[in-house]
């Protein structure tokens, strides 16, 4: 079992937004191949302290918004699980203060997994190297890799392929609407229609951002707004106020709007708390 060497950690799990996601094709083992931009939003975070204890077993205790899973199936304690199997690392107790709505597509809970990976690296002095992490992480989801470098990644593959892009979103305002319903990762898929896109999404995004609107898409809408009306209003109500750029993240639920003007972005705190400068 590895020395204890910092003896507690309090950590800021960010969620991320994706500008566009093509899925391109369903892959052999099950996943599928995918292209998107992932953007950190710093702002809106779930705060995590990991503390050593004595024993063998970890502790977890969640607060905040309620998760809709059992403590044992959580990403935290499945991140404990993995670094102790691979790496010995001793017991800790982790504590959740939850924030990200879940069930959104903001990838809150693949941040807070790759938070306790790298926790766990520090607390324990394992000094493992980027690709590692990267590779740790991307065993417990497709978008788990991403929050290792926390910066905008164009991703591919299941999402951990990533190459850094530069995306100016300074000065936008972003707002982010959470519908009253969630969808999994599962409803979305089984809807989805693989195609190859006819131009590669970074030549698309380096458009001006006024041109997005039709040419960025989320390859998961169609199906998820048919099934959920809430959601694609949502969207609608954000173009309406004046986004530049309205979509919906991941597979939903929350839609998210990239505002230049911070009045109109403003305008949207009646139907949501969620708002930030990129």
């Amino acid at each position: 079992m590895k020395t204890l060497i910092t003896d507690k950690m309090k950590l800021r799990a960010n969620c991320k937004i994706n500008l566009g996601l093509d899925v391109i094709r369903k892959r052999e083992d099950g996943y599928h191949d995918l292209q998107s931009v992932m953007i950190p939003v710093k702002g809106l975070f779930d705060e995590i302290e990991i503390v050593p204890i004595e024993g063998d077993e970890p502790q977890f205790y969640a607060k905040g918004i309620a998760i809709d899973c059992a403590a044992e199936d959580n990403l935290c304690l499945k991140a404990w699980r993995l670094m102790h199997e691979r790496y010995g690392v001793g017991a800790v107790h982790i504590t959740l203060d939850k924030y990200i709505p879940f069930g959104a597509g903001l990838g809150g809970g693949s941040s807070d997994a790759t938070a306790v990976i790298m926790a766990l690296n520090e607390i324990f002095e394992l000094g493992l190297d980027e690709p590692t992490l990267i590779s740790l992480a991307s065993e417990l989801g497709s978008d788990t890799a991403f929050f290792v470098r926390n910066s905008p990644q164009l991703c591919e593959g299941r999402g951990e392929i990533m190459t850094p892009v530069k995306v100016d979103l300074d000065y936008m305002w972003l707002v982010l609407i959470k519908p009253d319903e969630s969808v999994s990762t599962r409803e979305a898929y089984a809807g989805v229609k693989p195609q190859e896109p006819e131009v590669p999404l970074l030549e698309r995004l380096n458009l001006p951002m006024e041109e997005w609107q039709n040419v960025v898409k989320n390859d998961f809408e169609a199906s998820v707004f048919e099934a959920h009306p809430a959601i694609a209003k949502a969207k609608a109500d954000l173009l309406e106020a004046g986004a530049i750029y309205a979509a919906m993240s991941g597979s939903g639920s929350v839609v998210y709007g990239i505002f230049s003007d911070r009045g109109r972005a403003e305008m949207m705190l009646n139907q949501t708390p969620y708002l930030y400068m990129l």
